[in-house]
């Protein structure tokens, strides 16, 4: 059923509900009808015609038949925020010279929410279930992205996210106990780098390392992946952190110039 409460003066529900619409199409949903894109978003029929339409007026949506799909111009919605990020043009070229030192995909990522979202990768080997690609998002707390940015969080909005996070097992190897997660995530901080082994999807291990603005905080962080038959973690992490702590305090200095 639609939803009518407004939270307040400054919500504007048109626009929360354009916003609804273009988040329902995805991997699974890449062509919908009007009826199903009603269903997905929870609007009526009218309303939904209403949105989808002005969405095409703008050239956001596409309309074949009875089918409605979005266009490639709707990235440029990503890309606005993308381009304003200092890390979009600063730590490619570094990011590139990581994935030839060690033949491994390197990926960039931060904090929204309680998820960690891709903003930059460089993909050798698939190592998930799943193709990763900027824009996806993984649950932080069972990531080594996630992990160095969970860690370099106050303590209070650090506990938050965890309490607000669907902690469950993955695989046997998944740390789910809330207190066992903040002993990890403060050797993280102690340590400045996490690495998780297996616990996200049997297989898949990561190490990452923090990326810092001029005032010291945490805005994002950057790891290397692969897969566990590879290499054992110890050699992982002997490898794969020097080049990695390398390119990020790399970063780190340009952000501090810029």
């Amino acid at each position: 059923m639609e939803d009518t409460k407004q939270p307040g003066d400054t919500y504007v529900q048109s626009f929360a509900r354009g916003l609804s619409v273009i988040r329902a199409f995805g991997p699974q949903r890449p062509h919908m009808t009007l009826s199903e894109v009603a269903a997905q978003t929870g609007l009526t029929r009218a309303g939904a015609r209403r949105i989808l339409l002005t969405l095409a007026q703008l050239g956001y949506v596409a309309i074949d038949g009875r089918q409605f799909s979005l266009t490639p111009r709707i990235l440029e919605l990503g890309y606005s925020y993308l381009s304003a990020m200092p890390l979009w043009d600063l730590a490619q070229p570094y990011m590139e010279e990581v994935a030839e030192a060690t033949r491994e995909s390197c990926s960039v990522s931060v904090l929204d929410g309680t998820d960690i979202v891709y903003i930059l990768r460089l993909s050798r080997h698939k190592v998930m279930s799943i193709n990763l690609a900027v824009g996806s998002r993984l649950p932080a707390w069972a990531t080594s992205m996630g992990r160095v940015l969970l860690a370099g969080l106050p303590d209070t909005e650090r506990d938050r996210l965890l309490a607000a996070s669907d902690i469950r097992a993955h695989t046997p190897h998944s740390i789910t106990n809330i207190e066992k997660l903040k002993q990890r995530l403060a050797q993280v901080r102690a340590d400045g780098y996490a690495c998780v082994v297996q616990e996200l999807e049997l297989g898949l291990q990561s190490v990452a390392v923090p990326i810092v603005d001029r005032s010291g905080r945490v805005i994002g962080a950057m790891n290397v992946s692969g897969h566990a038959s590879r290499y054992p973690s110890d050699e992982m992490v002997e490898a794969f952190l020097p080049p990695l702590r390398q390119a990020a305090e790399q970063i780190n200095q340009a952000l501090r110039q810029r």
